[in-house]
């Protein structure tokens, strides 16, 4: 069965590049105001008819309450199999300044083995990997097979969130495969089963009734600006980690590291410049608090003038790690914000809405047959990472259904730069990740 499936796929293989090219010309960007819904509504009816013509029988557009269509679909199995979701995403994030881009971001485009173009990873490429895994394993599936491909994931507006909790029925499964993350590298299989939540805030302060000149009050004037940047200095400590009073920052991660030169590349860390943090990388982006200043409101440097501030704001992002609630991190770290006010300045904090994070479970039948598949595509044992970000969906999905085992997993590895100019991905990975799915389908069925 494995050489089946891996020779099935491997024909298949041109026929995946052709329907990748045909996907990537959609600019389907879920953002009116920056492109035609044209290319959304086009991506979505493709997505429908090439879910069809793999042998899922019942597929529909469904408008979810954000006004974007997800496709559904429905091709029951056997009596008693179990039945898995395959979950992907067809809009795509904007192509960004077009001048970065060394090919035409709407047109999949091959240099040096990758594939390049907008969505060829996130998560078009995810997309084609579902059709090329139903093709090679062939109809009559052994398991029951779920589908949705969301339409407006990039835009992060909610809409199949709501739809699943208004609708949950329709995604009832024994496994949930949410295809929208990557392998820690070209060739290593790997799970994400971790995802952190957020606790956003914005503080502002205030301490005189206006703008004065520094010449004449500089020293005893308390400014407003100088009074936030000591408060933010507090949520780092001298090697760099994020401590917020009340919060535990020493956690370890225990699945695969994320070597510190890698990181380096995939940030764009520049040389010379030391990572912040007493742990390992993995122990900083997956298990620990992590505190970001997005943004602050004070002077810029042209224009400004030889004034104190009577007032200043900051946006924070604070990163929630699996096992912390995020709204104890939101009061933790108000409460720390209002005691590092020096001089009695006055502070004011609003909170912003908190996101839970996520674990996934791996002690199932489910992973434990995904395992066995991606060891044997891959011929390397399955690895397992998390995520620094957030995909509120595994929360809706474990809430709504929580009899499923979810895993997260996809072609977006490293390399592919999603969101960023010169999206590319590696076809060896859409056509491994594909035996491996294939395989995984068939090995379920036998865990019934």
């Amino acid at each position: 069965m494995p050489d089946e499936i891996r020779s099935k796929v491997r024909d298949l293989m041109p026929t995946a590049r052709t329907e990748l090219a045909t996907l990537v010309g959609f600019k389907s960007v879920a953002d009116p105001r920056q492109f035609p819904p044209q290319g959304c509504t086009d991506a979505a009816n493709w997505v429908r008819d090439a879910f069809v013509a793999a042998g899922i029988g019942q597929v529909e557009l469904i408008e979810t309450p954000d006004g974007s269509n997800a496709v559904v679909g429905h091709q029951p199995g056997p009596e008693g199999a179990p039945t898995v979701l395959l979950y992907c995403h067809y809009d795509v994030q904007p192509p960004g300044n077009e001048k970065l881009w060394h090919t035409p971001p709407f047109e999949l485009t091959e240099r040096d083995g990758r594939w390049y173009g907008r969505g060829a990873a996130d998560c078009k490429g995810n997309i084609v990997m579902h059709l090329l895994a139903l093709r090679a394993l062939g109809t009559p599936f052994p398991v029951g097979i779920r589908v949705v491909a969301e339409g407006s994931e990039e835009m992060g507006t909610g809409g199949l969130e709501e739809l699943v909790q208004q609708r949950p029925e329709l995604f009832e499964a024994d496994m949930i495969l949410v295809v929208d993350t990557g392998n820690a590298e070209v060739g290593e299989p790997t799970a994400t089963i971790t995802l952190r939540g957020m606790a956003n805030v914005v503080v502002h302060v205030e301490t005189m009734a206006g703008e004065v000149h520094s010449g004449m009050f500089g020293g005893p004037a308390p400014d407003a600006l100088a009074a936030l940047v000591q408060m933010l200095a507090t949520l780092r400590d001298e090697d760099g980690n994020t401590v917020v009073e009340g919060l535990d920052s020493g956690q370890r991660w225990d699945g695969a590291e994320y070597a510190e030169a890698q990181f380096r590349t995939d940030a764009g860390v520049l040389d010379g410049v030391g990572l912040p943090g007493s742990g390992s990388v993995a122990d900083s982006v997956w298990a620990r608090p992590a505190l970001t200043i997005l943004g602050m409101d004070c002077p810029p440097v042209v224009g400004s003038a030889a004034a104190i501030q009577p007032r200043a704001s900051a946006r924070l992002n604070l990163r929630v790690p699996p096992g912390m609630d995020p709204q104890k991190a939101q009061d933790a770290l108000i409460a720390h914000l209002e005691a590092a006010a020096p001089w009695g300045a006055r502070v004011t904090v609003e909170p912003e809405q908190i996101g839970s994070p996520f674990r996934a479970s791996t002690d199932g039948p489910g992973y434990a047959a995904l395992a066995d598949a991606m060891a044997e595509a891959f011929g390397k044992p399955l690895g397992t990472v998390g995520q620094g970000g957030s995909i509120p969906l595994c929360n809706v999905f474990a809430t709504m259904i929580p009899g499923a085992e979810i895993v997260m997993l996809g072609v977006e590895e490293p390399r592919c730069l999603i969101h960023a100019p010169n999206e590319s991905v590696d076809p060896s990975e859409i056509e491994n990740l594909a035996v491996a799915e294939a395989l995984f389908l068939g090995r379920f069925a036998a865990t019934r």
